[in-house]
């Protein structure tokens, strides 16, 4: 049993990366938080899966999802914003996994900055202009 934590890109349904859909579509427990990720992309999850949204979830109660799951020697598909990396908050999840033994791996998404970079049709770096992106968080 593996939690993946899947970033579901930023916005758009059809930004999810191929492996986070992929993912999503093999998982019987989809864990999301449904203020943040579209409901098209967790609609993926398979058949009677247990789609749950976190939204209104404490960390506790999400781990206690995670827990049953492992118990039950279920996948989990733990979808997050953007990229799970950024802003993601999934530092304290895996934390905890790490704590009671549950394995988890981590799938990138497209990053609102790119998609953003994207949507204004620009670029960030420019030869001999600006080489560097810094990201922040208040």
């Amino acid at each position: 049993m593996t939690v993946h934590f899947i970033g579901a890109g930023p916005g758009a349904p059809d930004l999810i990366t191929v492996r986070g859909l992929r993912l999503i579509q093999s998982c019987p427990v989809c864990l999301y938080a449904g203020s943040l990720v579209p409901e098209e992309i967790v609609k993926a999850a398979p058949d009677g899966a247990r789609v749950v949204d976190t939204a209104p979830l404490t960390l506790d109660d999400i781990i206690a999802e995670i827990e049953q799951a492992h118990a039950n020697g279920k996948n989990v598909a733990r979808v997050h914003s953007g990229d799970p990396s950024l802003y993601g908050a999934i530092a304290e999840q895996m934390r905890r996994l790490d704590a009671l033994g549950i394995p988890y791996d981590v799938t990138p998404g497209v990053p609102a900055f790119a998609a953003a970079a994207a949507e204004l049709k620009t670029e960030f770096t420019l030869p001999e202009i600006a080489q560097t992106v810094i990201l922040t968080r208040t």
